[in-house]
C-alpha cells in the first residue's frame, strides 16, 4: 500500500526535448547518419542498434513528419548546441526601456534644452520617453502653459521619435509618450 501512494502522488514532470533511443514510440523511423547521409525507413530497433554501433544515440528530430525523422548524433552534444542557440537568440533581444522626464509648466529655458538632448539621446537608444509636467497650487489653472510646452516637444522630438500617447491630464500631472522612430 505506501508503494501506491508514493506512485499516485508522486509529482509528474513532462518529458524535456526531444524523445531519444528507447523513448521514440513509433515503429519506424526515416535515419539520417552522423554525417548527414539519408538511410532511408528503418525499423526503430534496427535504428537504435546501428546508432549503438557508433556509439552515438537515436534522437527524434521531426516527431510530427510520416515517419517521424531521426538523426543519430551524441545526445549530450545536441542538448548542448540547443543550449548555445538558445543563449545566443536571448542577446539579440532587445529590451525597451520607458525613461522619464519631468519638467514644470515654468521650466526655464536652459534646463528645457538640457532635457531634450537627454531625450534626443535615450530615443536614439532605442528607448521610450515619457513626459511629465506637474503642476503645483494655482498652476492647474493655467492648463494652456502645460499643452504649448507639449507641442514644443513635439516640435522638438520629431526627427527623433513620433508620439505614442498623445498628451493628457492624469490628476495634477500632464503625460505624454514618444517611442523612437
Amino acid at each position: 500500500m505506501p508503494d501506491f501512494k508514493q506512485n499516485y502522488f508522486q509529482r509528474r514532470t513532462k518529458p524535456r526535448g526531444p524523445r531519444f533511443n528507447f523513448k521514440i514510440t513509433s515503429p519506424e523511423v526515416q535515419v539520417i547518419t552522423s554525417d548527414g547521409q539519408n538511410l532511408g525507413i528503418l525499423n526503430t530497433n534496427e535504428a537504435i542498434s546501428k546508432a549503438n554501433d557508433e556509439g552515438l544515440d537515436l534522437i527524434e528530430i521531426a516527431p510530427n513528419a510520416k515517419p517521424p525523422v531521426c538523426k543519430i548524433m551524441d545526445m549530450g552534444k545536441f542538448k548542448y548546441d540547443q543550449q548555445k542557440k538558445a543563449n545566443k537568440a536571448k542577446k539579440k533581444q532587445k529590451k525597451i526601456e520607458l525613461k522619464e522626464i519631468k519638467l514644470r509648466p515654468v521650466t526655464e529655458v536652459h534646463d528645457y534644452t538640457f532635457k531634450i538632448k537627454n531625450a534626443q539621446k535615450f530615443l536614439s537608444k532605442g528607448d521610450k520617453v515619457k513626459f511629465t509636467i506637474k503642476f503645483k497650487g494655482r498652476e492647474l489653472q493655467h492648463s494652456h502653459l502645460g499643452n504649448e510646452l507639449m507641442d514644443k516637444i513635439k516640435k522638438d522630438m520629431h526627427e527623433f521619435g513620433r508620439v505614442e500617447l498623445q498628451p493628457k491630464f492624469d490628476g495634477k500631472q500632464m503625460i505624454m509618450v514618444i517611442q523612437p522612430i
